[in-house]
């Protein structure tokens, strides 16, 4: 059941709810779910159908792309107030995910119906402009990251990560890896490598960046 405190924590993290006539809002909400799901637990998986379309009102998940062999490639983050353009495509289109998502850090969220979700799309132009720019905005993303893994190694990677994240990195090796997709061991020796350049200083369960203009001018090279 959807409290009205709960309502508005969604309205305030997604307005654009609020242009809808009171009668459809209240509808909207009475078939919409309330979840709380810890951090490390699947939302959903590759091949698997949409149960609906979530709207984040704490915490964060992850979407990755994972390889036959284990490996995963970070493709995006989903933050409070933001739509997740895979699920946006596979209710569209009424296909599976092509992806998987994990939750970063324990998160509340309202789920609609997809029925409610395409009612939305059809009806309220704010909500249907706010998705086809959040998709204009990680294809940009998206291209971004293919032409990393393309054309820039690994070590350029680490360094333009590090560089565009806020000072300390608070990451594990793990988790920067993770974002890579790359194997921490690999990421754990380019890190010691930067910080013998002394562009960065290794401490337990961050680092620190002490040379980002060295590490820019090393992505670019």
């Amino acid at each position: 059941m959807i409290t009205p405190h709960m309502e508005a924590r969604v309205l305030a993290l997604y307005p654009m709810l609020g242009e809808l006539p009171a009668p459809d809002l209240a509808r909207l909400f009475a078939n919409a779910a309330y979840m709380k799901v810890p951090a490390g637990e699947l939302m959903f998986d590759e091949n698997q159908p949409c149960r609906g379309f979530p709207m984040l009102i704490s915490g964060s998940a992850r979407v990755i792309k994972s390889s036959p062999s284990g490996r995963d490639l970070h493709l995006y983050q989903v933050l409070p107030g933001e739509t997740c353009i895979l699920t946006s495509s596979c209710l569209l289109a009424n296909a599976p995910y092509q992806a998987r998502g994990v939750v970063q850090e324990e998160i509340e969220l309202v789920l609609l119906p997809p029925g409610a979700f395409k009612l939305l799309f059809a009806q309220l132009e704010v909500f249907r402009n706010q998705v086809f720019n959040r998709f204009s905005e990680r294809l940009t993303e998206l291209m971004n990251l293919v032409t990393a893994v393309a054309f820039q190694k690994l070590d350029q990677r680490l360094a333009s990560l590090l560089a565009a994240k806020p000072n300390p990195v608070a990451m594990t090796h793990q988790a920067i890896a993770d974002e890579l997709g790359s194997f921490r061991e690999l990421v754990s020796r380019l890190l010691k490598d930067f910080e013998h350049k002394g562009w960065v200083q290794l401490e337990r369960g961050q680092v620190v960046v002490l040379d980002a203009a060295a590490l820019k001018k090393f992505v670019s090279l």
